[in-house]
């Protein structure tokens, strides 16, 4: 029988903590499916402006994310994982009262103007430079905390703590709007569902006072009393905590390219990129975002709709556990493969559906199946390799860039699903079917299994600063 090495109510303690970052995540992006076509009558319709203008409102914060992640490698390797956390729970808090009452200072309710558009948009860049922070250090966080063991199923969780900050938000949405007249819902309601976020935004600034820098971040600043201790904490051994620390101090000691970017070769941070960019090609968040408004084009009314984003909700929860049960056991690449393939059939269905105008059962079906396909593989499974593949020197400058590229294409594809619906749902759906194929072709050619190896021993995966060939990598053999 396998002895644990690690405190698990300590390890648990502090990793629900820091996903409460996911959570919000997850809330902050998912609560504009409740309010955007309110936010569209109040400030849109009644500007005549168009359906671009529709689609940058709803997918403005993804601004802010791609800010958030661009500048959280600097603000994590300059003020620590921890209090970047805490810089970013204070965006979410004034992001959700501002969003809620953009007419603070500068405007008059039911005066809607430019510049009233302008102003919620900057609170919504608000809230999203705190997801893109979040986004970024919440898995990296986990990661760095995690013992080897279970840390697939740990990052794992912050995937969860999305998924739920975004059920969450779909229950608060709908008891917020059910019973409630549309045209309450569309002067008042939204108000309120953008507000409520402060709760949890609150919470969370709260919480992070009471857990640890990470230790690997601690070794990098020559504060080893502090990382050993935190590592005897988690460990649960002064044994086990010396021989990690051993290991961190040995990778943290190869500083002969001073922990450029590029240190360890191109490969990972094209993987890092790639794993990022399709996560979000796949066209997850346009489900995610615009979920209400899907199921209205099937005959639902506003309410019913809401509803109906609910139950995939749920579904969503449930597949996540899946994944989170699974990743330790069967490893990162069968699920990334297993869920591109449910996800193509889900969004091929849809197309052709779509296609046809065809609008019922068969259609909420195949959503439900794909994004319950991505909620047991990409989801997660991206967030945990981008924890895991990059070494120690370059982790916050790498992430960086990973997380930036994941929000940019985020907001790419959430901007123009509108004008890209006007022209032709069959082949909108279609193109994300197109690529969750490639995404798969991708796992399978480049991605590494990273099952169980700690961060350190990942970094001898790539090839000591490029010195495999580039034809060993398109073979695969250099992941065997």
């Amino acid at each position: 029988m396998k002895t644990k090495n690690y405190n698990t109510m300590y390890i648990i303690s502090i990793t629900l903590i820091a996903t409460l970052g996911g959570l919000l995540f997850g809330y902050d992006t998912a609560v504009i499916s409740g309010a955007e076509q309110s936010v569209q009558l109040y400030m849109i319709d009644n500007l005549g402006l168009s359906s671009f203008i529709h689609g940058l409102t709803v997918s403005s914060a993804l601004i802010g994310c791609i800010i958030g992640g661009l500048i959280s490698g600097y603000f994590s390797n300059n003020f620590g994982r921890k209090k970047s956390l805490l810089i970013a729970a204070v965006l979410f808090l004034v992001s959700a009262l501002t969003s809620a009452y953009p007419e603070f200072l500068f405007f008059n309710v039911g005066e809607p103007s430019v510049g009233l558009l302008i102003a919620f948009n900057i609170y919504r860049i608000l809230g999203g430079i705190g997801v893109g922070m979040a986004s970024a250090i919440c898995p990296t966080y986990i990661g760095e905390v995690a013992p080897q063991e279970i840390r697939g199923r740990l990052v794992s969780w912050y995937q969860f703590a999305v998924i739920f900050g975004q059920l969450v938000v779909y229950f608060v949405n709908f008891g917020i709007a059910n019973g409630q007249p549309s045209a309450w819902v569309n002067d008042i309601g939204w108000r309120y569902m953008f507000a409520s976020e402060a709760i949890p935004a609150f919470l969370f600034f709260i919480l992070i006072f009471f857990i640890p820098e990470t230790p690997r971040y601690l070794a990098s600043k020559n504060k080893e009393v502090q990382a050993f201790n935190v590592l005897s904490k988690v460990n649960g051994s002064k044994e086990r905590a010396q021989a990690v620390l051993a290991e961190i101090k040995e990778s943290l000691s190869k500083k002969t390219a001073s922990g450029k970017l590029f240190s360890y070769g191109k490969t990972v941070i094209i993987v890092g990129i790639l794993l990022s960019v399709f996560q979000q090609f796949v066209g997850i968040n346009v489900a995610l975002y615009y979920a209400p408004r899907i199921f209205e084009s099937m005959g639902a009314g506003q309410n019913a709709s809401l509803l109906q984003t609910v139950i995939m909700g749920i579904v969503n929860v449930i597949f996540t556990v899946v994944a989170i049960q699974t990743v330790d056991k069967w490893g990162r690449k069968p699920l990334l493969m297993i869920g591109s393939i449910g996800m193509a059939i889900g969004m091929f269905g849809v197309a052709i559906l779509a296609q046809n105008e065809i609008f019922g059962i068969w259609t909420l079906i195949f959503i439900v199946f794909y994004t319950a396909s991505f909620m047991m593989s990409w989801g997660p499974i991206c967030w945990v390799l981008l924890s895991e593949i990059f070494p120690n020197l370059i982790r916050g400058q790498a992430m960086a860039i990973a997380v930036a590229a994941q929000w940019a294409a985020n907001f790419f594809i959430s901007s123009t699903y509108p004008p890209m619906m006007e022209i032709s749902g069959g082949m909108t759906y279609g193109f994300y079917g197109l690529m969750s194929v490639l995404s798969a072709l991708f796992v399978w050619k480049m991605v590494p299994e990273t099952k169980g190896k700690s961060l350190e021993q990942l970094e001898s995966l790539w090839g000591k600063k490029d010195k495999k060939s580039s034809e060993e990598v398109s073979q695969g053999n250099i992941w065997k």
